[in-house]
């Protein structure tokens, strides 16, 4: 395995970056932190794996989604010896990468993140959406994890930013509980809740004097709520109100669809139901999410992570050029299943502020 590992770095077209996702600089940056955290103590037997093998042993299972009797026969060690390793280093790379996902701290943290929205969702904060990570059937699971699509799964929760990072990332709710209750659940909503997250206080819309929330965009699985905004239901004629608003909505909805693509397209563990028991299954997919903020900000993996093109890019404030992440997605999502859409009686005060947004975009689309 050290003679292929060597062998890959010296290769002078690449194959290292495509073999672990990421450049030779970041993998030794990587290695540095996880080192002291998976490096195995020598004794008297005269094999001890060293700590890059490890390392590269799990990112080309996180890149590829190969079984681990599969990748048996690429590194030349037992399944069983391969399964602990993903299992440790995974791990380690949640505890020295865990920086990389966190919500803004303070107002101008989150005014920092309006403004990349702010041409064309005014208020916007960032996308929240929620996936059903599909799983081959654990053992002795019972009806924990099984969900109304009459598959096994856990619930991927999480909110992107317009530079398609995650700032909130909860994996590991029970698919069995309803789509109307995981966000509930999970620690964005309470906090929300609680007014904890720090978001900046209402003010007027560019063409208003009525204060007007800081807002997530979601979609039609979400609740509306005065900080969460989500489509008109139905049909719309061309040119109304209500159909600008929700082409608005679609057009930075995308940021969270072209997270989830991404990081689905290029770990492909993603692309298939995940063999591996929830609490391991939770592990990896935080381990991708992580990996995929990391990357996305380094400087020396980002063109090889996302190269130019790759993902979704808007033209004109609305039009969608697709990414050719799509491609390589192909049809399905793989791993990851919608949430449901829900019909819910919605507050008079979420009523009166997706309003005041549809009107303001209509009278942007008349000046």
């Amino acid at each position: 395995m050290e003679e292929i590992f060597y062998d890959l770095v010296a290769e002078p077209s690449n194959q290292f970056e495509g073999f672990v996702r990421m450049s030779a600089t970041d993998f030794e940056l990587i290695l540095s932190r996880v080192g002291p955290l998976i490096e195995k103590q020598k004794t008297k037997f005269p094999l001890t794996i060293p700590a890059k093998i490890r390392l590269a042993v799990t990112l080309r299972y996180l890149a590829t989604g190969d079984s681990y009797r599969s990748l048996h026969y690429l590194f030349k060690m037992s399944h069983q010896v391969i399964s602990n390793i993903v299992r440790e280093c995974c791990a380690a790379l949640i505890s020295v990468l865990k920086d990389m996902i966190k919500l803004p701290e303070n107002e101008n943290e989150w005014l920092q993140k309006e403004s990349d929205f702010r041409d064309t969702f005014p208020h916007c904060l960032g996308a929240i959406d929620g996936k059903h990570v599909v799983m081959v059937s654990p053992i002795h699971s019972g009806s924990e994890i099984f969900n109304y699509k009459h598959s096994f799964s856990i619930v991927l929760m999480a909110l992107v930013d317009r530079n398609f990072c995650f700032m909130f990332c909860d994996v590991g709710n029970k698919g069995r509980i309803s789509d109307g209750g995981v966000f509930r659940d999970c620690v964005l909503f309470e906090k929300l809740q609680t007014n904890s997250l720090h978001l900046p206080q209402p003010e007027p819309l560019s063409d208003g004097d009525v204060n007007v929330p800081y807002v997530f965009v979601a979609d039609n699985a979400f609740p509306l709520h005065p900080n969460i905004k989500k489509p008109f239901p139905g049909d719309h004629p061309e040119g109304s109100t209500q159909r600008n608003f929700n082409r608005k909505l679609s057009s930075v909805r995308i940021v969270v669809e072209n997270a989830f693509g991404v990081m689905s397209a290029r770990f492909r563990v993603l692309r298939k139901p995940i063999a591996l028991q929830p609490n391991e299954a939770s592990r990896v997919v935080m381990a991708c999410a992580l990996l995929h903020n990391f990357l996305r900000k380094s400087s020396n993996s980002r063109s090889i992570y996302t190269p130019p093109g790759y993902t979704d890019t808007i033209v004109n404030r609305e039009t969608i050029n697709p990414g050719t992440w799509r491609k390589d997605i192909g049809k399905g999502e793989g791993a990851f299943k919608s949430m449901k859409s829900i019909a819910r009686r919605s507050a008079l005060t979420a009523i009166q502020v997706r309003n005041k947004f549809a009107e303001h975009f209509r009278t942007m689309n008349n000046l």
